[in-house]
């Protein structure tokens, strides 16, 4: 998997995303191809499109619910925290959603436990908690129709992007076993494979999206008039309204008015019993809000001991 740090290759300050391209095929111990994620060969396409992608949101848009609280229920469930601090975590989204992601001050706050949720610790320790948790929690949350979306994407030989707030290292674990292009997600800062506690920019959320999605067409000579994206948020309205082909996914009364009002499709994959496991969806910044809480408290305790 080859990685590059930042849209121009670094990590750089004031920077929000950071573009992760996922190589599809490594070599194997015979010299043949080794296929990488858990997608096969035979969905590459015949013909590339090299000027047309697709963009697509992670929470309630790709999965149910919010992909970082589901690494910290991963968490909880390997006994690295108790189910009040779970219980706790969980209040803390339903309080940040209903006063609103783009408030600045809440900004702030999901801003710090993001850091809390890194700082300190070795990149190594978090991807392999990611890969874990994945097989055993996030990969039955994928949601089947956009799952289907994706790979239409691919079919029409358009590389396919996750574009989302989650941090980049878990992000990237969602594209690779999709068999997805790569991703752009939340950046920390690291110096000798050990989170320094800052971030690179801010939280990939909102308008930064769109911004990230500007720098990567801009490097991929993308014609973001052939684009698409897809999106669960009003929060997500600069993203969608970004590209030619805008969708939306599972999506909120705000979206929904909007995509009516447009003429966007609308795309509706739950049904009344899944629908009542997302009842509290979880914006962007609230899930790192919740996940930064988690994990930094679950790492501090499992090298304490305590």
């Amino acid at each position: 998997m080859s990685r590059e740090a930042d849209l121009d290759g670094r990590h750089g300050a004031g920077r929000s995303g950071v573009l992760t391209r996922l190589g599809r095929h490594a070599s194997g111990p015979d010299g043949t191809d080794a296929e990488q994620g858990d997608e096969t060969a035979c969905l590459l396409p015949t013909l590339p499109d090299p000027t047309a992608a697709a963009f697509f949101d992670v929470d309630n848009t790709l999965l149910r619910g919010a992909s970082i609280y589901h690494f910290a229920k991963g968490l909880a469930a390997r006994r690295l925290f108790g189910p009040t601090d779970l219980a706790r975590i969980t209040l803390s989204q339903v309080a940040f959603r209903l006063r609103g992601i783009e408030d600045p001050g809440h900004i702030d706050a999901a801003r710090e436990a993001a850091l809390a949720f890194v700082a300190g610790h070795r990149v190594d320790d978090i991807v392999s908690l990611g890969e874990e948790i994945y097989d055993d929690t996030i990969a039955d949350r994928i949601w089947a129709g956009t799952r289907d979306l994706t790979r239409q994407h691919l079919l029409a030989g358009q590389r396919v992007w996750l574009v989302t707030a989650t941090p980049v290292e878990l992000a990237t674990i969602l594209a690779r076993r999709l068999g997805l292009t790569g991703a752009l997600g939340t950046v920390a800062e690291t110096a000798d494979g050990v989170y320094t506690g800052r971030l690179v920019g801010g939280l990939l959320h909102g308008p930064a999206k769109a911004t990230a999605i500007v720098s990567l067409a801009n490097r991929e000579g993308l014609d973001l008039s052939r684009c698409s994206a897809y999106s669960d948020s009003a929060n997500d309205l600069p993203m969608l309204e970004l590209v030619g082909h805008p969708n939306v996914v599972n999506p909120d009364a705000e979206l929904l008015r909007a995509a009516r009002s447009r003429g966007w499709p609308v795309h509706e994959f739950r049904s009344a019993r899944k629908a009542t496991l997302v009842a509290l969806p979880v914006a962007a910044g609230a899930g790192a809000v919740a996940g930064g809480m988690a994990a930094g408290l679950a790492l501090r305790r499992r090298r304490t001991g305590t």
